[in-house]
């Protein structure tokens, strides 16, 4: 398709570039641009029509974005801005250098620029600062007619209108009541009756993972956002929530293989930056495996006597960071789900030590039937390697349930207690629990 639109584009044929579109929806457009040059972008761009145009340029990505507000005029950026939803235009307020954005407060009128600077004052990744103010309102005392008209003569300006808020004069928070329940109403019965009292809210400051977790948790598609006096502010939509979801996941992996979380995408993203990203990480594990190297070399008379030992190191030291890894895996994923809290440590801790007391004994089972078998390895270091990867899967597993709840119950996040960093530590544990178990079983063979 970009070839095509190209070769359109040197002929000067806009007018065909315009009935291209006709067969795509914004998304697709929106890809399309986000492939062209600086030029060309220019020009496609504004064969959009007004409506189109807003819509189109909310997904593109931010430096397309910083491209047009550049290239445009000022009455253009006002009709642009004007016709996006609010909370798409502070998402892109928020990306758009200081230049850019004072070209774009220039260009709207004093409500939108009050609102702005309000919405950017709110704490980042909190509920204030992802919601929208474009809801339908309605007083209780209204007809059912009264409320339809009303959703009718505003329906161009909502983001959402299939649940309405009912507000008191004071703007409080009292109700919510359905389109559904509206269209199936009688005209002449009023707000009130009809409402729902029964519902969830969100604080302007809560965080975005609270908000998604309320969500989630009432299977809803909005969310109404208050303030300390249960004053509406604004709501939040799915849309929102599922880029919130993408987010915190994100962060969430990046954190689990010791990378400090980036917010520009992988290309994006210079050499430079994710090399000073990870460095720290790096550095830490690296500091902190000196400690292994200490344990050692603490032993080389063992390791000097029963030089077989010294084969059997990696294996219990890569099961141990396995089995504590699949642990702190599922146990991080439980708390961001919401599955588990703090408050059920001891069932975690108890859950984890049944399961790693059968995963051990049958990989020590199997071990040992392959070290007198396969590697025809002496009995007695047999039973110490085998001994060993017991009780180094039981404590790693242990251990890798425990550390993220740690790290929760200190208003961390649990994500960094997982991957490398766990694994460093279960390492040192490992080498510890094998040389003390081959000095007390092997004692007659050390010389």
């Amino acid at each position: 398709m970009k070839e095509k639109i190209q070769a359109l584009i040197n002929e000067k044929k806009f007018s065909e570039i315009r009935e291209e579109f006709r067969n795509l929806n914004n998304v697709e457009i929106s890809d399309l641009l986000n492939q062209f040059d600086k030029s060309e972008l220019i020009i496609i761009f504004r064969l959009l029509s007004k409506d189109q145009s807003a819509d189109v340029f909310s997904y593109l990505e931010p430096e397309q974005q910083e491209i047009i507000i550049n290239a445009v005029t000022d009455r253009e950026t006002e009709v642009l801005f004007r016709n996006l939803y609010f909370d798409d235009m502070i998402d892109i307020i928020e990306e758009m250098p200081s230049n850019l954005v004072k070209k774009i407060l220039k260009n709207t009128n004093s409500e939108d620029r009050y609102l702005i600077n309000q919405f950017l004052n709110y704490p980042e990744n909190s509920a204030g600062s992802i919601m929208t103010t474009e809801y339908v309102d309605l007083k209780k005392n209204m007809k059912v007619s009264q409320a339809i008209k009303e959703i009718r003569d505003t329906v161009e300006e909502k983001e959402n209108i299939y649940t309405c808020y009912v507000i008191s004069e004071d703007r409080k928070l009292e109700g919510v009541v359905s389109l559904k329940e509206l269209i199936t109403s009688d005209d002449d019965v009023t707000i009130e009756s009809i409402m729902n009292r029964n519902f969830v809210s969100a604080h302007a400051n809560d965080d975005q993972e609270v908000v998604a977790d309320i969500i989630k948790k009432y299977d809803l598609i909005i969310l109404p956002v208050v303030d300390i006096e249960n004053r509406l502010l604004g709501i939040i939509t799915i849309d929102d929530i599922i880029d919130v979801i993408e987010q915190e996941d994100t962060e969430d992996f990046h954190r689990m293989a010791g990378i400090s979380p980036v917010e520009e995408t992988y290309l994006k993203t210079s050499a430079f930056t994710m090399a000073r990203q990870r460095i720290m990480w790096l550095v830490v594990l690296m500091i902190s495996a000196t400690f292994t190297g200490r344990i050692i070399k603490s032993y080389e008379d063992v390791l000097q006597s029963v030089v077989v030992l010294a084969s059997f190191i990696p294996m219990l030291m890569d099961t141990g960071g396995n089995a504590g890894a699949q642990s702190s895996t599922t146990v991080i994923r439980a708390l961001s789900l919401g599955d588990v809290e703090i408050k059920d440590i001891f069932k975690i801790l108890k859950k984890e030590f049944l399961t790693s007391f059968i995963v051990a004994v049958v990989l020590a089972a199997i071990n040992y039937l392959r070290l007198i078998t396969l590697t025809k390895t002496s009995l007695d270091v047999a039973l110490v390697v085998s001994g060993t990867l017991i009780l180094v899967v039981i404590i790693s597993k242990v251990i890798g349930a425990f550390l993220p709840i740690v790290a929760k119950t200190f208003k961390m996040d649990p994500a960094i207690m997982a991957g490398p960093l766990i694994t460093t530590i279960l390492d040192a544990l490992t080498l510890s629990i094998y040389f003390k178990f081959a000095t007390i079983f092997l004692s007659g063979m050390i010389k």
